[in-house]
């Protein structure tokens, strides 16, 4: 079981002088559990945080000793460098189960991709599952090779799933599936009309030749000069 230890933490302490120390604030809480501020060390906690993601247990154990059964609820991530700011552990009540969606990994090769040009399709990324606190998975496996012809699906409660551990979702529902690859068809460039080209042309011609035009041969121009009176 993964587990953390926790400091107690004052409003009066200073954040980045906090988060210089190597550590980030952090709060627990939950139905039975009054909201308290603690810090932790950035480094065990971002250990903790890849292995247990949102979905496993992490035991928390705050400056008097006590042990509390934990979700990690939510992590405040700096936009530019990425380090942990803040994280939320959500404090389960004894005895109840819980409700959590858990990430589904998709294992396995499919002979409908391999041998058929089949695409395999992820209709889900993660599932709602219930479960009591230790039971709850880190994840669900999809096996899809089971994905044999381009019209078999994967449906969730074709899911392997382990003891103590329910869906919270339509067990007909599709997890995963193959689509058809279509082939493109290239279109033909349209027919270029050579008898519009050779019209336009024509009349552009006209135009010019009529804007050039030399004076008619019976033109009377009149050079001679005016009569001075």
């Amino acid at each position: 079981m993964l587990s953390l230890t926790a400091e107690k933490r004052v409003s009066t302490d200073k954040l980045d002088a906090l988060r210089k120390a190597g550590k980030i604030p952090a709060v627990f809480y939950g139905p039975k559990e009054v909201s308290t501020s603690v810090s932790l060390d950035a480094k065990e906690f971002a250990k903790v945080w890849k292995k247990a993601g949102e979905s496993s247990v992490v035991i928390l154990k705050d400056a008097t000793g006590t042990e509390h059964e934990t979700l990690i609820h939510e992590v405040d991530i700096h936009p530019l460098s990425g380090e942990v700011r803040h994280a939320d552990f959500y404090v389960i009540e004894k005895g109840k189960k819980v409700e959590v969606s858990v990430p589904l990994t998709f294992a396995g090769i499919s002979p409908a991709v391999k041998d058929k040009a089949g695409i395999l399709v992820k209709v889900h990324r993660e599932i709602e599952i219930e479960a009591a606190p230790r039971d709850l998975p880190h994840d669900l496996t999809v096996d899809i090779s089971k994905l044999v012809e381009l019209t078999d699906v994967i449906k969730a409660k074709d899911l392997t799933l382990p003891k103590g551990v329910e869906l919270k979702i339509n067990p007909e529902e599709v997890i995963a599936s193959i689509a058809e690859a279509k082939e493109e068809v290239e279109e033909a460039p349209a027919a270029i009309d050579m008898s519009a080209i050779e019209v336009e042309k024509k009349g552009k011609e006209e135009v010019e030749g009529e804007a050039g035009a030399a004076p008619a041969a019976d033109a009377k121009v009149d050079k001679k000069p005016a009569e001075k009176k």
